[in-house]
């Protein structure tokens, strides 16, 4: 599927100007030179790159690995097994892709230069998710705990008014669903009461918090994770597959695939969400063999553990302390509750505590 679309795609690179990171670029740099005198204007880009295949211009390259077999710039979701060789190769192969697209990072800038929008424009880079390059003997993500490497993405902001702090850095928590009410902030429209997001901004200009006790994140299936800033916290279930999950959607797709109909056959309509606005959604049990995201032979290393962050921000020694998880469950009860997470997912997890929520 994947793979072989890649292996496809690879054919209609001719030139460093078929790159997509490349053609999004040119696309706004089009859009830039055409809007940057206009008074309001808001520009989100998606780049896809630094992603697999891990595949630039071969002038990006600056290590020989001494790998000499067949490409290798797309490593399968599982435990290290390759040669020290393929194993310098992939990190190579993802080193000139990250210096690709500084490169074309570079060029965005510049037009800040050429167009003087650095006096009233803001940018914020960030991106979904990391990638494991054999830490914690590991490649990509998914099946294993979701280590730092994957959760703590980068996010750097400018804004006009803060140039003087530039370099600074704010230890507060913040989530990707910080972004929309910071672009609504910056515009001066308001937040919609249905977001659980908190603007950013308010840090740019000395706040020390968002208000956030923790960030809670994971993957469907797999664990419930929760950080404070001091430790991260991976919260397994007894037994991964006894409780009954589901999936709510009105888009019943799976990756690049339409749900199969021995899915929907058993779905449902619910109301039981109420940032739906009276809408009601599919619930649709959620089967174990369906076409999600890649994982490659399942969830692995599914223990329930703490990582202190400040004695072992590697995160190689896990613990468990029943005082710091308990503190960290009622968080993460409280966060649930204000995202309307279903009931299954506190019984899953076992934190079905109604006098706690």
């Amino acid at each position: 599927g994947h793979r072989l679309q890649g292996m496809v795609n690879r054919e209609a690179v001719k030139q460093d100007a078929d790159y997509p990171v490349v053609r999004c670029i040119d696309a706004a740099l089009a859009f830039l030179a055409e809007n940057h005198a206009a008074k309001k204007w808001f520009l989100q880009m998606e780049t896809f790159d630094p992603h697999e295949p891990f595949a630039a211009p071969e002038a990006y390259r600056e290590e020989d690995t001494g790998y000499s077999g067949p490409t290798l710039d797309w490593p399968r979701y599982r435990q290290v097994e390759e040669t020290a060789e393929e194993i310098a190769e992939l990190k190579e192969n993802y080193a000139a892709l990250v210096r690709f697209c500084d490169a074309q990072l570079g060029r965005l800038l510049a037009a800040f230069d050429e167009y003087n929008l650095w006096q009233d424009t803001a940018i914020i880079l960030t991106t979904d998710h990391g990638f494991l390059l054999g830490e914690h003997d590991w490649w990509a993500k998914n099946r294993m705990p979701f280590f730092n490497e994957v959760a703590h993405i980068p996010l750097m902001i400018y804004h006009p008014e803060m140039s003087i702090a530039a370099g600074s850095h704010i230890s507060a928590l913040t989530q990707t669903t910080d972004l929309m009410p910071t672009f609504l902030e910056l515009q001066g429209l308001s937040v919609d009461g249905h977001m659980t997001g908190r603007s950013l901004l308010p840090l740019l200009f000395g706040a020390q918090t968002t208000g956030r006790e923790i960030a809670l994140y994971g993957i469907f299936g797999g664990a419930l994770n929760a950080t404070d800033g001091r430790y991260s916290y991976f919260r397994y279930p007894e037994d991964m597959e006894a409780t009954e999950l589901f999936e709510y959607t009105l888009m019943p797709m799976h990756n690049r695939s339409l749900f199969e109909i021995r899915e929907l056959a058993q779905a449902e309509l619910y109301r039981g969400f109420s940032f739906t606005r009276g809408a009601p959604v599919l619930q649709i049990p959620a089967l174990k063999d369906a076409k999600r995201s890649p994982r490659q032979g399942g969830f692995a290393q599914a223990q329930t553990c703490l990582y202190d962050l400040h004695t072992d921000p590697g995160q190689t020694h896990p613990f468990r302390d029943a005082e710091i998880e308990s503190r960290l469950m009622e968080a993460m009860r409280v966060e649930m509750s204000s995202h309307e997470a279903p009931e299954e997912i506190y019984l899953r997890f076992d934190l079905n505590d109604k006098a706690a929520r």
